[in-house]
């Protein structure tokens, strides 16, 4: 978000009384606002100004020019008094104008300027137009004949913030004399004066003025520094007005002693002490016929003592109200509580774009009060990322934000950002007239944790083994003991939860916690103060391998579905604890099982890079040795290579794997890795070497009886004999396949097969059947989200639209599987997507675009040592050149393809013969040489591998050269 570079007066309007009028005119109202609506844009357009919104029946605009604002009010206002008069209903609009250097996003504008403005408004009266000094000053001398103003003096206004200079536009044909102001001087009241901007919030602003019409007593809870007083200040400001004897601040942060909360009461409403009288008789009889609303900021170290005030109020004082903000509960009766959130935070994954970032509060927090300590700050491409990521690991939290801000006197956000793992010593420095807990991070959240009892220190500190949330059970297995029991942790983490240092959510039906970051960070601190650390890792570990390790089973079960969202969910935890065991301290040995039991998760999910990462450093930590462990991690580490066609990798961990399960003599685990031992062979082309070991691996899996076994080989076993363009053989055994599946309950690996039943009617022309089988497909991986199979049944669907012509279709499809597989690391798929859409490109003409496409997926092959993509991107090579009229190269490339398909006995399927013959003979033709076109033809079949991919890529052979 970019700011305006010059200053722009803003207007903003609303109807008085509409509430009313709705209810006991709502057919004139209707009229009148549709002619509001019409007068409103007319004038404003008029006057050269521009309406940024309708904001229910009132008006936010903007002009640069502070006359022509000024007429365009004035015009409004002789409007309205005719809609009134038309329509027959009292119809009084009320106006502010201000005009400052504001903030813009998609045609909308933020900031201080923009607020103060609206809150001038909100002083008006109906018929009456306020004017801010900057109007006055910009506007002098230029303002019509006739138009003229009074000075109404230095105004506080509803944001708390500093007092403005107001004056009033009057006019013969405008009323002149109104009731004082609706402003903070116009009701009595204690409150603060404040020297920042008040930030978003609006809709938890419009929410607690609601509740406080529903109750008398409101408790704002919520975490240290997350706003609650500011937020009460704010609201009591703007219910002033319902509060005849006003509203009154008592702060409570500063006593120790809770005999003392009645006479902070007293000392704010001005009474004494009289002999023979309880204070608090004294407050009651002073109350009882007032109508106002007290605050009652921090309560949460005299609970007890408050609760016992407020009872007494509410239940003799009818008209007083009662807006508390506490880290808890008062827990007294008619009590309402509202959980302050967090400011609305980015996500640095996806929200790290300048113009889109401002839209959050908390960076409008961050960056107003980093403009405080640095004037020049602004939010730019270079440190987006950043304040994405310091919004978010700061959880919104306004203090924390503030703190963070003042650091940008003396470092770059990225800076700030880098050092927020050691945030307590980061984020000091606060206001010297604070309260000293507002001062440091660290120091506001001792405040929380001084207030606790040792059961519930101790609780805290063992839940900072948690990286992202827990269940229940989850706390009670990893952090009972002999101290305190299974039983007793329910109680202790409901107290947290009050205290507003545990959050808590119902999801899917059973609650889950969770500590915000800054929290969990302290409470880390203090785990490790008590130098028992270790031991809760390990606890919470184990609770992991447990859960993994059901996990295995169930993620190719019938429930797969539920157990991939709880995968996701408990998925932070689960890399916190291959992180521990991963360290010096941890055991890896448990860490290598835990990896080797959800490598599907990472499979299924296409984390392919991340799943070999963990897996590649356990083994390396437990080195050597034939447990099942071992075996199961190295299948798991060769499955994920094989994924990403690496497949010296794949078959050196397989090799591995087949060895230990021979010696343990593991059938089971045998005929497993026998079948991927398969899959590496088709992947580079060996045919026969892939059959063999396939078949190897069907004969144990049946001797075995294992029914998901027998799947996965004939499921692989088809693939290879579709490569081989047998397509009955390939059916019949994706079909015994798939029923297999469907008996399991296995949807993943029925969308595979049903992917795999496709690509055959597509290869036999039947593409109603074709479409039928990917749609379903497609349907079922987009269910389990998974990121793996989406890819492949997206581009078999462009596939099909491109055998059926349909370009565009082809196109979009492909670049969407291109997407994903990028997304995902897939670079074999990438290589074999960015073909596809080469052939797209080509037949639609634009051969430059096809060439760099089939370039981009040989240089991406040659690394890989892949040989069928190989051959794919050499034939997409030979439409390109046959395109754009050179015939000779094209007959090098088909030649070359040919004889590299006849080395890798894997024929061009038969549904691409026909276009493939008409494509060569009309090449032929075009060069109208035979011969030439034989020997270009004979020149490319000579090739050997290694000069294929250096006639494909020129640049590499001329580096070669060189």
């Amino acid at each position: 978000m970019a700011p305006t570079t010059s200053a722009m007066t803003f207007l903003f309007t609303d109807i008085e009384g509409s509430t009313r009028l709705w209810e006991t005119e709502q057919a004139r109202m209707a009229d009148a606002l549709a002619r509001h609506d019409a007068l409103c844009r007319r004038e404003v357009e008029a006057h050269g100004g521009r309406v940024v919104k309708m904001i229910g029946d009132g008006l936010h605009a903007v002009f640069a020019d502070p006359a022509a604002a000024v007429a365009s009010t004035l015009g409004l206002q002789r409007g309205m008094a005719a809609i009134g008069e038309a329509c027959g209903i009292p119809f009084k609009m009320r106006c502010g104008l201000h005009a400052g250097v504001s903030q813009i996003r998609d045609g909308d504008y933020f900031g201080g300027t923009v607020n103060r403005a609206a809150r001038i408004a909100g002083a008006a009266h109906g018929g009456q137009i306020l004017v801010s000094q900057s109007v006055i000053d910009l506007g002098r001398d230029r303002f019509a004949p006739g138009i003229e103003f009074v000075h109404l003096g230095r105004v506080r206004l509803r944001d708390l913030s500093t007092p403005e200079d107001l004056w009033q536009l009057v006019s013969d044909e405008l009323q002149r004399t109104f009731p004082a102001l609706r402003s903070l001087d116009s009701t009595p009241n204690n409150l603060p004066q404040q020297l920042t901007s008040f930030i978003g919030r609006e809709k938890e602003i419009a929410e607690m003025k609601s509740l406080l019409g529903k109750t008398r007593l409101l408790t704002l809870t919520g975490s240290g520094g997350c706003g609650k007083t500011r937020l009460s200040l704010q609201v009591a400001a703007e219910l002033i007005d319902a509060y005849a004897d006003g509203v009154w601040l008592v702060e409570l942060a500063g006593l120790a002693d809770p005999d003392l909360v009645p006479q902070a009461l007293a000392t704010v409403l001005g009474l004494k002490e009289e002999r023979g009288v309880s204070l608090m008789e004294t407050i009651v009889v002073h109350l009882k016929s007032r109508r106002l609303l007290l605050l009652l900021d921090n309560a949460e170290h005299l609970l007890t003592a408050c609760a016992q005030l407020v009872d007494t109020v509410l239940r003799q004082c009818r008209h007083v109200a009662l807006l508390a903000s506490s880290r808890e509960g008062l827990g007294t009766a008619g009590e309402l509580t509202y959980r302050v959130p967090s400011l609305s935070m980015p996500d640095p994954r996806r929200d790290a774009e300048p113009d889109a970032l401002l839209q959050f509060e908390s960076v409008r927090l961050f960056v107003e009060r980093a403009r405080a300590h640095h004037p020049q700050f602004a939010v730019n491409s270079q440190n987006a990322a950043a304040l994405a990521s310091i919004c978010s690991r700061l959880d919104g939290i306004p203090l924390a934000l503030e703190l963070a801000a003042a650091r940008v006197r003396a470092l770059s956000v990225d800076e700030v950002n880098q050092r927020l793992d050691q945030r307590f010593r980061l984020l000091t420095g606060g206001s010297r007239t604070a309260l000293p807990r507002q001062q440091t991070l660290r120091s506001l959240i001792d405040w929380s944790y001084d207030l606790l009892r040792d059961e519930e220190r101790a609780l805290l500190s063992r839940l900072a083994v948690f990286a992202g949330g827990w269940t229940l059970a989850a706390a009670e297995r990893v952090c009972s003991d002999e101290i305190m029991e299974e039983g007793a942790v329910l109680d202790f983490l409901t107290s947290l939860v009050d205290k507003s240092l545990v959050a808590a959510e119902e999801r899917d039906g059973a609650m889950r916690y969770r500590l915000l970051e800054t929290v969990r960070q302290y409470a880390r601190d203090r785990l490790l103060e008590r130098g028992d650390g270790s031991a809760w890792r390990d606890r919470h570990l184990a609770f992991y391998l447990s859960f993994g390790e059901e996990a295995e089973t169930m993620l190719s079960g019938p429930q797969q579905q539920l157990w991939l969202r709880r995968v996701e969910t408990e998925y932070d935890d689960l890399r916190a604890a291959l992180a521990w065991s991963s360290a010096p301290a941890g055991d890896a040995q448990r860490g290598l099982q835990l990896a080797g039991a959800i490598w599907r998760y990472w499979y299924m999910r296409g984390l392919f890079g991340e799943g070999r990462g963990w897996l590649g450093a356990l083994l390396a930590n437990v080195p050597g040795g034939s447990s099942r462990a071992r075996a199961k991690a190295l299948n798991a580490a060769g499955t994920l290579a094989w994924q990403q066609a690496d497949y010296a990798a794949a078959a050196a961990a397989y090799t591995e794997a087949l060895a230990i399960w021979r010696e343990l003599g593991d059938r089971h685990g045998e005929s497993g890795t026998l079948s991927n031992m398969g899959n590496v062979a088709h992947g580079l082309g060996d045919y026969p070497g892939a059959r063999a070991r396939l078949e190897e691996s069907l004969v144990i899996r049946r001797e075995l009886g294992d029914r998901k076994g027998v799947a996965d080989a004939l499921n692989n076993l088809a693939v290879l004999a579709y490569d081989k363009v047998d397509y009955a053989t390939a059916r019949a055994q994706f079909e015994e396949c798939l029923a297999i599946r469907r008996e399991m309950g296995d949807r993943w690996n029925i969308a595979v097969v049903l992917t795999n039943l496709g690509a055959i009617a597509d290869a036999e022309g039947d593409f109603a059947a074709c479409r039928k089988l990917y749609e379903e497909s497609l349907s079922i991986f987009r269910d389990l989200g998974d990121r793996w199979g989406m890819p492949g049944t997206l581009n078999n669907l462009g596939e099909m639209a491109y055998a059926l012509g349909d370009y565009d279709e082809a196109s979009a499809r492909f670049a969407e599987s291109l997407a994903i597989r990028r997304e995902i690391g897939d670079r074999r798929g990438v290589a074999g997507q960015l073909n596809n859409l080469g052939r797209a490109k080509c037949a639609k003409g634009d051969f430059a675009g096809a060439r760099d496409l089939h370039e981009e997926s040989v240089r991406i092959l040659c690394e890989l040592g892949e040989r069928k993509v190989f051959v794919e991107a050499l034939e997409g090579l030979a439409n390109v050149a046959a395109g754009s009229g050179d015939p000779v190269q094209a007959a090098r490339f088909w030649g070359a393809a040919e004889q590299l398909r006849e080395s890798l006995a894997c024929p061009l399927p038969t549904k691409d013969l026909v276009g493939y013959e008409g494509r060569v003979a009309a090449t032929r033709a075009q060069l109208g040489d035979d011969a030439a076109f034989a020997r270009a033809w004979t020149q490319g079949r000579a090739m050997t591998l290694e000069e294929a991919q250096d006639f494909a890529l020129p640049a590499r052979e001329a580096q070669r050269a060189a």
